[in-house]
């Protein structure tokens, strides 16, 4: 079956906050990164993680610290949905099945539906997935969305990805070293979307 992602569709699945037809989409790794993704076991086997330094024993993770990647957007979802009440949204929260529509797709048009999209990179990420999924959505809408798109990542992250973004699209790059000043990049970010829509700078989307 079929599902037709529409602004409506998307603000449906949604709780009511002040600005409910500003929607927001974030992007982000919803794993932490582990080595046990790239190492044999056989690797995994020549050390103990509890004798590693702390900075690599950080890197092999339980299956909470894992998910802290998905928490991280959560409160940072929650933080915008209150101040300044921007429809904050991601992905899981729209009921569309990817046997239906495939996940690449689904992040086109959540992006194509949204006043903003950012991507939300953190040091710890699982971003491999997020990485594709970024370069279908620069690739397919940059021309008619690039000035609604937003790249902020962790100071630690490097990424040649990001580096050509900014240089083939002309993507707009921020860096954050807490997860406050995340916070408060991205509601500069939405404030100033919203601003240079009231001024007819961006058009207003239905």
């Amino acid at each position: 079956m079929t599902v037709d992602i529409t602004r409506d569709h998307i603000i449906n699945q949604l709780g009511r906050v002040k600005y409910d037809r500003f929607l927001f989409y974030l992007m982000g790794p919803y794993k932490s990164f582990n080595l046990n993704y790239v190492l044999s076991e056989e690797e995994r086997r020549k050390f103990a993680v509890e004798d590693l330094p702390g900075p690599l024993r950080r890197l092999f993770q339980s299956k909470d610290e894992i998910d802290e990647a998905q928490a991280l957007l959560r409160r940072v979802q929650g933080a915008l949905r209150v101040r300044p009440g921007v429809n904050a949204f991601l992905a899981l929260d729209v009921d569309v099945d990817t046997d239906d529509v495939d996940a690449a797709t689904q992040s086109i048009e959540y992006t194509r539906c949204s006043n903003a999209t950012a991507f939300v990179l953190p040091f710890l990420g699982h971003n491999f997935g997020v990485g594709e999924e970024a370069g279908s959505i620069l690739e397919a809408l940059s021309e008619t969305h690039g000035d609604r798109l937003l790249f902020v990542h962790e100071n630690d992250v490097t990424s040649a990805m990001i580096r050509s973004a900014r240089v083939r699209w002309d993507l707009r790059v921020e860096t954050y070293d807490t997860e406050a000043q995340l916070v408060t990049k991205l509601r500069f970010f939405a404030g100033g979307i919203m601003h240079q829509e009231r001024r007819g700078e961006l058009r207003r989307l239905d």
